[in-house]
């Protein structure tokens, strides 16, 4: 890869909180703004950009007040000849978060940005500036992309662990000066409380970072609110924020435990058990917290591409708003699956229109695994993959006719990249071992936890033929983040050569696999 070195970027972010300081913080900083407060408008949660293309990107900021977002960019530290960006108004109907556009900016370059947070009142009056930086997509093959990728942070009541040097992965994926963090889901855990304490199977004490929302499941848009600003406490992870931008997509722990539309719950945690109430409460606080392009569109979906020059586009799937109820799923005909009708139809498209050498399906929920879901004592299934090794059934159907469809259209180079298992894993699917034979062989990668329990490897369904290459998981359930098995994964395209390399690594950058896959195949 030839990426272009850049001064500066490990020390763009200032001013961080210090959230080691104490184990349980006052309601006042994780709640809504004390208007109160003197001096001028504070970002003490950093800030974020996501969704970069060649030309555009969105930065996001959150107040401790209400305040007006200003956005200036350079092409230099030292903001010589800035160019300024008037943002929205934030205030507490966003929980005084916001995000503004960028547009028309140069492709491949190194973006250099400070947000200022001017008093509505009074727009001399501004905060201290927090910078931050990020490279635009090159429209130059030959620059090559690099990026990383995984999910599930502060999940099975594992938060930030001051003793453990908090999210300390982040600072493992940040090293590789990525384009890009892919995550591919469970943002958050708003059904699981983090107490201050948890004892470890040695007789250690794993200490957590708590406040007042992360002490009971979310409910309210308060407490989902709450569990996203929770996260924003440690210190790796905003200045992971302020370097690398994310194309960022959700699953069930963002709203509760495999949870899908139409839902009651029988959990008697809750007191709402419309699980539509809280899945509608928590795509706000999502919409909030997150620089997301399409959820400033009209029908507010997370589903989307984001193209990243002639080299790859990514395909963001959403596996949970459209599906269908879990089930046994053992149905002979099903025509909303997963994914729903609308969905596919976008994504067959989009398949079909890409130029970009390489085509990654970011999924949130893998293929060929078996994910149970035991929750109403049935045993229901909550990915795709039920354990029936024959033909297509429920879920399944649906992939087939996706793959059946890039088989008959030839799409090049689609790479399916996915987490939410708690262990890595790479499963190379392939019709000569299949039940369901109408396609071309592919590669499926998993990765994750970034910071959450850490589980045994799934079970493998052999409908699609997958065979796992690679695998690294625990013998027992939910092991802490002290016991290792958190993961990542990274994606470089060469860009001479058109050549993708995946590499799944350890917490700390260890590589433990690496698959070189080839441009312009149909089929790897």
């Amino acid at each position: 890869m030839s990426h272009r070195p850049f001064p500066g970027r490990r020390s763009v972010l200032r001013g961080s909180l210090a959230a080691s300081a104490a184990l349980t913080l006052p309601t006042a900083l994780g709640s809504a703004p004390a208007f109160a407060l003197s001096g001028r408008p504070k970002a003490g949660w950093g800030v974020q950009t996501g969704d970069v293309t060649c030309d555009s990107g969105l930065v996001w900021v959150r107040s401790d007040r209400p305040a007006r977002m200003i956005v200036e960019t350079s092409a230099t530290e030292s903001f010589r000849n800035a160019r300024r960006w008037h943002g929205p108004l934030l205030d507490a109907g966003t929980d005084f978060t916001g995000t503004t556009p960028l547009r028309g900016l140069p492709s491949g370059e190194q973006i250099h940005y400070r947000v200022l947070l001017a008093d509505p009142d009074d727009p001399r009056r501004t905060g201290e500036p927090v910078t931050g930086t990020f490279r635009t997509a090159s429209a130059r093959r030959r620059d090559g992309v690099r990026f990383v990728w995984s999910g599930d942070l502060a999940g099975q009541g594992w938060g930030i662990n001051p003793d453990f040097g908090g999210y300390t992965i982040y600072n493992a994926m940040g090293r590789l000066d990525p384009d890009f963090f892919l995550c591919s889901g469970d943002n958050i855990y708003a059904d699981g409380p983090i107490t201050s304490s948890v004892t470890l199977p040695d007789g250690s004490t794993w200490r957590n970072i708590t406040t007042e929302e992360k002490s009971k499941v979310a409910e309210t848009l308060a407490e989902f609110r709450g569990n996203f600003r929770y996260n924003l406490l440690d210190d790796n992870l905003k200045r992971f924020n302020a370097q690398v931008p994310s194309i960022i997509q959700w699953d069930d722990h963002e709203v509760t435990n495999n949870w899908y539309p139409g839902e009651i719950l029988g959990d008697s945690r809750y007191t709402e058990k419309n699980v539509d109430v809280l899945a509608a409460r928590a795509r706000q606080a999502f919409s909030e917290y997150f620089p997301i392009s399409t959820l400033r569109r009209p029908d507010g979906r997370v589903y989307r591409t984001v193209h990243h020059g002639p080299l790859l586009d990514v395909f963001v799937l959403d596996m949970r708003t459209y599906r269908n109820a879990n089930s046994t799923d053992d149905q002979t005909t099903d025509a909303q699956g997963i994914l729903g009708a609308e969905q596919l139809k976008w994504l067959k498209g989009e398949l079909a229109r890409s130029r970009a050498v390489w085509k990654v399906i970011a999924s949130d929920m893998p293929l060929g695994l078996v994910v149970p879901d035991t929750g109403d004592g049935k045993p229901n299934i909550e990915a795709v993959a039920q354990g029936d090794p024959g033909a297509p059934l429920g879920r399944e159907l649906q992939i087939a006719e996706l793959l059946r469809f890039i088989k008959h259209r030839r799409i090049t180079g689609t790479v399916w990249l996915t987490a939410d298992v708690h262990h890595t894993s790479a499963q190379h699917y392939q019709p000569s071992r299949a039940a369901f034979t109408d396609f071309e062989p592919f590669w499926e990668f998993v990765t994750g936890p970034l910071n959450a329990g850490a589980f045994p490897a799934s079970a493998l369904d052999a409908t699609f033929g997958p065979e796992r290459v690679f695998v690294k998981a625990p013998t027992a359930a939910n092991v802490s983040p002290a016991g290792g098995y958190q993961f990542f994964g990274d994606v470089d395209i060469d860009g001479h050569s058109g050549e993708l390399t995946v590499r799944l690594r350890e917490q700390d950058g260890t590589v433990l696999f690496t698959k070189v896959l080839q441009p312009g195949r149909v089929g790897q």
